[in-house]
């Protein structure tokens, strides 16, 4: 499997983080790591990326005085991670940088280009474009600074209009200088292969449409392994043991697995190339399970084969996103 940059938030995508209400903030910050919580079927997710050889970068606004805890959660989880980016927001307090306290495009995007000028070498010694998976969630701006990275990296959104799109979200100078160097640094190319975004706050998946087809609204960890599979990124071992886990510890059954891929699939991201390989692995994952977890992973497996020849993926692709009109809905929903 050829190897690529997997990129994740933390928040809501990871870990099932509350931060609506000052009393929500204090207790998260307050939260030891056996106390953090992670998103059904995140960890398990996240390792079997790993295991394919994929770098896993980690970006979270999550303030950099919460590294040691963050560390020492993911260490519990058993998850292996490359970089770490947290968010320098006492750096932010002491300059008097309010703004950028809750402005996730001019703290993300910057940090996603620099990221990504920093695999140049890399790109230069095997002649290949490095491939790129993202996952982020709903609650704040992920699938906007996801999309427009992407097509800037693709070279989709040039320099002149991407300072118009961070001058208009009233980003800092800084952050928009080390955005434009770090452009000026990176290979140019279809990097970004899928946007995984999970709807955590079930956001209705239409609301994700100017982003389609690349970007693929989620409800639970299997149906990103779903997505994954057919992308050639994960094998059908590991979205078995994804779906193993929500029924192990989230009392996940058959059906409820089995809706997960129907959902998908009527939405169009689905197209059924992976359900004959996931039935041939079948046997042997459910025979790693407790007999009652096997039952369910068959049951799967049995349904499957039944629904894949109605399956077909239907979304066209679109045009370039027209960012600068987007980012008012942007805006409004970070309000």
């Amino acid at each position: 499997m050829t190897p690529f940059v997997a990129r994740w938030d933390l928040d809501k995508t990871y870990l099932r983080t509350e931060f609506d209400t000052l009393r929500d903030l204090v207790r998260t910050a307050l939260e030891t790591p056996e106390q953090k919580r992670t998103v059904p079927g995140a960890a398990t997710l996240l390792c079997e990326i790993a295991a394919t050889g994929a770098a896993i970068h980690i970006l979270s606004g999550s303030p950099e005085q919460m590294r040691g805890r963050i560390e020492k959660k993911l260490r519990l989880d058993g998850v292996r991670w490359d970089e770490l980016t947290l968010k320098p927001n006492l750096q932010n307090l002491l300059r008097f940088r309010l703004r950028a306290l809750r402005d996730q495009l001019g703290y993300k995007l910057p940090a996603l280009l620099g990221a990504r000028a920093a695999l140049a070498p890399q790109r230069q010694a095997s002649g290949e474009v490095v491939g790129e998976v993202l996952l982020g969630d709903d609650s704040e701006s992920d699938a906007f600074v996801y999309s427009l990275y992407a097509d800037v990296v693709a070279g989709r959104v040039g320099d002149a209009e991407l300072e118009r799109i961070l001058v208009a979200n009233r980003s800092y100078a800084e952050a928009i200088v080390d955005a434009q160097r770090a452009t000026r640094l990176i290979e140019r190319g279809e990097a970004v292969e899928r946007i995984l975004i999970h709807l955590d706050r079930q956001r209705a998946p239409r609301d994700f449409e100017p982003y389609a087809p690349r970007l693929v609204p989620f409800y639970n960890y299997l149906q990103a392994a779903f997505v994954l599979q057919e992308d050639g990124r994960l094998t059908a071992d590991s979205v078995l043991r994804v779906a193993a886990d929500l029924v192990v510890r989230h009392r996940f059954d058959g059906d409820q697995l089995l809706r997960s891929y129907l959902d998908l699939a009527r939405r169009g991201h689905l197209d059924g190339t992976g359900v004959a390989t996931l039935g041939d692995a079948c046997d042997a994952v459910a025979a790693t399970l407790p007999k009652p977890a096997a039952l369910e992973i068959e049951r799967l497996c049995e349904h499957l084969g039944d629904a894949a020849p109605s399956v077909r993926r239907g979304l066209q692709p679109r045009g370039t996103p027209d960012y600068l009109a987007l980012l008012g809905d942007h805006s409004l929903r970070r309000r």
